[in-house]
């Protein structure tokens, strides 16, 4: 299955690796990596993922407190927020 970024999610992605790079020199590409195993799981198993509400799930981002939102689309997967824990709760919930 194929998966897409809604542009505001790249965004947050892109943004919190720079953040995690410029904490420790080598953790924004741990940061980057832990995304990529979770859009593996996510993608490979879709369905296994808690729901949010009839759009959304999230899989967890190991070791970082980060989920990735995603649908479950015909096409694919749309991902639509790399989510911190702790920040504005739900605030993708209007992305679509």
């Amino acid at each position: 299955m194929s998966y897409q970024f809604l542009a505001e999610a790249l965004a947050e992605f892109d943004n919190a690796a720079a953040w995690y790079e410029r904490q420790r020199p080598g953790l924004g590409s741990e940061f980057v990596q832990a995304v990529d195993s979770a859009i593996g799981r996510l993608v490979a198993h879709p369905e296994s993922w808690p729901t949010i509400d009839t759009r959304f799930r999230r899989c967890p981002v190991a070791v970082f407190p980060y989920d990735v939102v995603f649908g479950v689309r015909n096409e694919g997967v749309l991902i639509f927020a790399i989510a911190h824990h702790h920040r504005k709760p739900d605030y993708w919930l209007s992305r679509e």
